[in-house]
Order: C-alpha cells, then structure tokens, then sequence
C-alpha cells in the first residue's frame, strides 16, 4: 500500500507558505496564481497555521471583513491535523472521514515535508484500486477459466 510520502513525491509540487503579517489578499492571490485551496502560514520557519478556501468563505461573511488589510495571522487556523509520511493510503482517508478535515500536513523526523488533500488522495487511493483489478483481472481472466482443467480434458 502507498504512503504519504509516495503521494507526496507523485504530486510533485513545492508546499506554498504565506508569511502570518501578510494580508488575506495576499494569500488569495498566491493560492489563485498556484491554484490550491489551502496555504500554510509559516513563522520563523515553522508551520504555525493553515488557511483554506473555506475560510475565506467563513471570514467574508463576517462583519467589517476587509482582505486588503486584515492578516492571515489573524485568521488562520493553528489546530494543524498531521500524518506521518509513512502512513497509509487508508489511514489518511480515515483522518479526513473521521475528523471531518480536507487538509493533512505530513510529517517525517520532526519536519513537515507537505500538505495533502482529501482529492490528492483520493486520486492515489483509486489509482491504486485500478492497478489492483488491474492485477485481479490477470489472475482470473477469462482465458484462465476456459482453459482451467484442460490437461484433464486432454488425457
């Protein structure tokens, strides 16, 4: 079963952080221009939050909301939810179902290498699911039952 990390590794992109003195506008246009529906707010090099898309639809129904001047900081959420980067496929599906989350940071010695999100795995969790029917459907192929007892046909 693939890990996290594998997951990781076939997506292929740099983690997009945002600075949390930087302005809730500012992370709009740096998760439109990277086309991602969630940053993670770094501070003196650490993860110390996330914002998400969801939030922003949160936070512009509230009063007084103005993205040109209010900071991520002040917005983001900082009960971060983290895997570690060898844990499973079914796990992290288990995280997202059993927490009602989209986002998992994952994590390796200490470190957070990466954010996945519930679509990213979901599309490793059926591309995995493909291979295997994939493999299932070598084993008991048609072919393997029409020729199935055939040496005792043939004596």
């Amino acid at each position: 079963m693939r890990t996290a990390e594998a997951i990781l590794k076939e997506k292929n992109r740099e983690t997009v952080c945002i600075s949390p003195d930087q302005t809730i506008r500012e992370a709009i246009r740096l998760m439109t221009a990277n086309k991602i529906g969630a940053i993670l707010v770094k501070k003196k090099g650490k993860i110390v939050g996330i914002w998400t898309e969801r939030d922003l639809l949160y936070n512009s129904s509230q009063p007084g909301f103005d993205p040109d001047t209010h900071l991520i900081g002040d917005y983001m959420t900082t009960s971060l939810h983290t895997a570690r980067h060898d844990s499973s496929i079914l796990k992290i599906k288990e995280m997202f179902l059993g927490l009602f989350i989209r986002h998992v940071i994952i994590e390796q010695d200490g470190d957070y290498i990466g954010l996945l999100s519930i679509g990213d795995v979901l599309r490793a969790s059926l591309i995995e699911q493909d291979s295997q029917i994939k493999e299932l459907n070598k084993i008991a192929s048609w072919e393997y039952y029409e020729n199935w007892g055939w040496h005792r046909k043939n004596r």
